[in-house]
């Protein structure tokens, strides 16, 4: 009889039975995100979207947005927990540390480089014009993620108010340059919803419970 762990080697799986192509399709996908997508985390959430979501079907598009609203309210880049709810999502632990290393690997190898061997790397002239255009490009990807999002939002009373007066006094902030931190709007809306959530909640218990 075979060993279970000879089984496991030939069949391509892991001790966990995480399959070790999984893995390695985790680490490619998310190394080409990382590598070709310019502007940070909000810039790469329409990628990881357009691969996970449409091409590869690893998570649904409710998810991405779950998943988009968490990454963004806990510490560390979105880009990179998004790679790390995906990984994880499609193959556990392992998956997530593929798939966290991938998305990591091309930008410290690039920034290494660039602070290793280049001084003043922006003040190389074609660098600099290349950079210029790489900037509308990123605006019009973090537009494109914030439009598919609130198309995508669910069209109730409470997220519709959240959205239009954090917009407005986001952009109010950034007008009259008011000293406002985004991090406090992010509490201030999570307070209202959670709020909403508990006031909408109570009648439905005391309902319950006269029954």
């Amino acid at each position: 009889m075979v060993p279970r762990d000879r089984v496991q080697e030939l069949i391509g799986f892991l001790p966990g039975g995480v399959s070790i192509i999984m893995l390695f399709t985790l680490f490619i996908t998310f190394a080409k995100i990382g590598l070709f997508t310019f502007g940070g985390g909000l810039a790469m959430i329409s990628l990881i979207e357009n691969i996970c979501v449409k091409q590869k079907n690893w998570i649904t598009h409710e998810e991405m947005m779950n998943v988009t609203v968490i990454a963004e309210s806990t510490p560390g880049p979105i880009a990179i927990n998004c790679a790390t709810f995906v990984g994880y999502r499609k193959g556990g632990l392992p998956g997530a540390i593929a798939a966290t290393f991938g998305m990591l690997l091309p930008s410290f190898v690039i920034i290494f480089a660039i602070s290793r061997f280049l001084d003043n790397f922006l003040e190389i002239t074609w660098i600099a014009s290349a950079f210029k255009g790489i900037r509308l490009a990123v605006g019009i990807l973090i537009l494109d993620v914030g439009i598919k999002m609130v198309r995508k939002m669910k069209k109730k009373a409470l997220p519709c108010v959240i959205m239009v007066v954090s917009f407005t006094v986001m952009m109010l902030i950034n007008i009259f340059s008011w000293k406002f931190s985004s991090i406090s709007m992010m509490l201030i809306a999570g307070a209202v919803g959670l709020a909403a959530y508990i006031v909408q909640g109570a009648p439905a218990g005391k309902g319950g419970e006269q029954k």
